[in-house]
């Protein structure tokens, strides 16, 4: 860690200024409209991670990276930006310092931190580092995440793109174990000799630290030895980036609102359901899955009774009893998708039906309902997966609670919600539980959710053909 600085929190809460996250909704500083924090500007949390040349920065940023799974994060590398040499360097390439600062075309770097801190999304280029130029048909597309790794041996020389990072990392570790990873990656990845590598070390690599890279650790928030072995201090930075992308979430505005825990496997299944061109089969299977975990977690949120049992070793075991009193409505059609989830946990549950005319962003009429005559004894599972404007939700939870139904008793599981439809139905129902999977970034001109994943009932019915 920094030798001016005693305590790492100092050096963390100096890294860090205001920011929001690239999913997340602002607390607002008055009480009089929090919708409109809904349309505030985001930004992600910027991290950039230096070092010298096989010092670690790569498995310091798959380790932060591993342990942020709940959150959007992606990795830029400064590598991808090499300048193509042109015909007269590639004839003495051997004689081209890739480790000065010319090297690199900032400005296409600097652009493209600036886009992804504004939530667009960029076109990253793809260096050949065997013919040493870039891709010129082919591109790795990069999107707006909550948090931004900006990894590179000279990403805090330009004083243009320090100023952009939230938090700044420098990997130090000892010089020979930096020259014998160096050598390990370039014979196996980069396909070149020993000699050579030496030679370059020698001749580039060395002198650019000397003059370049190390000077610039002076300008570090957090100074990692040992690399990805010091597990301590990645733990701590990432406990700190936990808390500033938490400020702000909906999560803390209305802590009625539940996102499950995003794993690696959660955010596969929602990649795969929101593509375009996944097949029926696919989506209506991926979607299940996806369905049957917000399902298991809102039926954690139940009211329960201790009980003990006997187990087969003659030894009393305490555990808890399920809620009796429960059935299940479904916003129809879309919410129907939810129904098979639901029996497949609760053997026998009776499930409802509501039908709610939504045209436009109106979806206040009521066409048909059917639910059990004695509703207002239970608890009940509200089914809709998407949840957008809010309005049909609360004309559904409006007409449960004319049944009798308590807020509290209402549980509204979906699997994405628009902060929109979240302020929406929390700021008219506090009492009522939200659980989805994920919150996504807002609603379009048109109502529909973005990111989104289409019209879900038409997509796992086939009825989008």
């Amino acid at each position: 860690m920094p030798e001016e600085t005693t305590s790492i929190d100092y050096v963390m809460e100096k890294a860090s200024g205001p920011h929001f996250s690239g999913l997340r909704t602002p607390i607002s500083t008055s009480s009089s409209n929090a919708f409109s924090d809904a349309n505030a500007p985001r930004q992600p949390f910027v991290i950039g991670v230096s070092g010298g040349t096989a010092s670690g920065k790569t498995t310091v940023c798959d380790m932060i990276i591993q342990q942020l799974h709940d959150h959007r994060v992606v990795l830029a590398n400064q590598d991808s930006f090499y300048r193509g040499l042109n015909s007269e360097e590639l004839k003495r390439v051997h004689e081209y310092n890739f480790d000065h600062p010319d090297a690199f075309d900032t400005e296409q770097l600097l652009d493209c931190v600036q886009k992804l801190k504004s939530g667009q999304s960029v076109q990253v280029p793809i260096y050949d580092f065997k013919l040493h130029r870039r891709s010129s048909d082919s591109f790795r597309q990069v999107n707006a995440s909550d948090v931004i790794i900006l990894e590179g041996i000279l990403v805090f020389h330009d004083q243009h793109v320090r100023n952009l990072m939230n938090m700044k990392i420098f990997v130090d570790a000892d010089a020979d174990v930096r020259l014998a990873r160096r050598i390990r990656r370039d014979t196996v990845e980069r396909g070149r000799d020993v000699n050579s590598v030496l030679e370059q070390y020698a001749k580039f690599v060395k002198p650019a630290f000397d003059d370049f890279v190390l000077p610039s650790k002076k300008y570090a928030d957090v100074i990692i030895p040992r690399g990805g072995d010091n597990h301590v201090a990645i733990d701590l930075i990432v406990q700190h980036i936990r808390t500033k992308l938490g400020q702000h979430d909906l999560c803390k505005i209305y802590p009625n609102v539940n996102v499950i825990l995003s794993t690696f496997q959660i955010r596969g299944m929602h990649t795969l359901i929101r593509d375009q061109d996944i097949s029926k089969h696919d989506f209506v299977f991926y979607s299940d899955r996806l369905i049957r975990l917000v399902v298991e977690h809102g039926l954690g949120h139940l009211p329960f009774t201790e009980k003990q049992v006997v187990t087969p070793t003659a030894t009393v075991y305490t555990g808890v009893d399920f809620c009796k009193k429960l059935c299940g409505v479904s916003i129809v059609r879309s919410g129907e998708s939810m129904e098979n989830a639901l029996r497949a946990c609760c053997k026998g549950i009776k499930i409802g039906k509501i039908l709610i005319h939504r045209e436009g962003d109106d979806g206040k009429q009521l066409i048909y309902e059917k639910l059990p005559n004695d509703i207002s004894e239970r608890h009940v599972l509200l089914l809709d997966p998407v949840l957008a404007t809010g309005n049909s939700a609360n004309h559904a939870i409006e007409l449960l609670i004319q049944k009798g139904v308590p807020q509290s008793h209402i549980i509204f599981l979906n699997l994405i919600s628009a902060p929109e439809g979240i302020h929406c139905v929390c700021k008219r129902y506090p009492s009522l539980k939200i659980v989805t999977s994920e919150i996504d970034v807002a609603l379009n001109e048109e109502f529909r959710v973005i990111p989104g994943l289409g019209e879900f009932g038409d997509r796992y019915f086939g009825t989008d053909d």
